[in-house]
């Protein structure tokens, strides 16, 4: 790893491979969002590909502060390995100015059983395996955000400004969650907050998908976390509202 030098993008493995491709790719946005600015997610259940996925940053320091930060946490039960990534992603070749198109590939005489759909489907795959195996994650991608679309980590760095006229509760060990989308689950709000001191459970209400429960050992511990993820959008329509639960 050491051989490789620090890149925007990080090659994450030994991930657990029955995760369903969504579900992981909010799961790694929840807990690298916490670094910088995350420009894609790449995640893919090929069998090539399986257990894997790039996180490609915006900055190399956030990139390295992910990596060092993040070595070895448990990860759906198995610890995650980290590495920069070879190369740039085409994201960030473009950024840099860097980009070229890869030259294609010459045609080949095709097998006299070969047919139309057969030879379009290998077309496909081999284009696929090039984009993310030889020039880099993320290659075929759109950046998050970049002309309004949606996505993972659009404005990650740009936390909502919370009102001040709403009238806040007093410190409670336990805060109060809303504004949450359709496919939060407990362990997407368990990985989010399970890197705060402190961290004991999360609490999801019964037949009511936009609000949760998280409690803390104490009042200071569940005050840093709520100053550290107000405003964090799980998705691009759905930031995050905190404040302490009504004791």
């Amino acid at each position: 790893m050491m051989d490789i030098r620090p890149s925007h993008t990080i090659y994450i493995n030994n991930l657990n491979e029955k995760i369903k491709k969504d579900d992981l790719k909010k799961s790694l946005y929840a807990i690298f969002s916490q670094f910088g600015q995350i420009l894609d997610i790449v995640a893919l259940k090929t069998l090539k590909m399986r257990g894997q996925a790039f996180v490609i940053f915006k900055d190399i320091s956030s990139a390295t502060n992910a990596l060092r930060s993040m070595q070895g946490f448990p990860f759906y039960d198995k610890p995650m390995r980290i590495q920069y990534s070879k190369t740039d992603s085409d994201i960030i070749a473009k950024m840099k100015g860097t980009f070229a198109e890869r030259p294609k590939k010459a045609k080949r005489v095709p097998a006299a059983e070969e047919t139309p759909d057969s030879k379009k489907a290998k077309r496909k795959a081999a284009k696929e395996n090039a984009r993310l195996m030889g020039a880099g994650p993320g290659a075929a991608t759109a950046v998050p955000g970049a002309a309004g679309g949606g996505g993972y980590g659009a404005t990650a760095a740009a936390p909502l400004s919370v009102s001040t006229a709403v009238p806040e509760q007093p410190p409670n060990q336990i805060l109060f969650l809303t504004n949450l989308p359709d496919e939060t689950s407990e362990m997407m709000l368990s990985m989010l907050f399970n890197q705060f001191p402190g961290f004991k459970e999360v609490r999801l209400v019964p037949n009511r998908h936009d609000i949760a429960f998280v409690e803390f050992e104490n009042e200071l511990q569940s005050a840093a976390a709520k100053d550290a993820l107000q405003g964090f959008k799980i998705t691009m329509s759905h930031a995050m509202k905190i404040s302490f639960a009504k004791k």
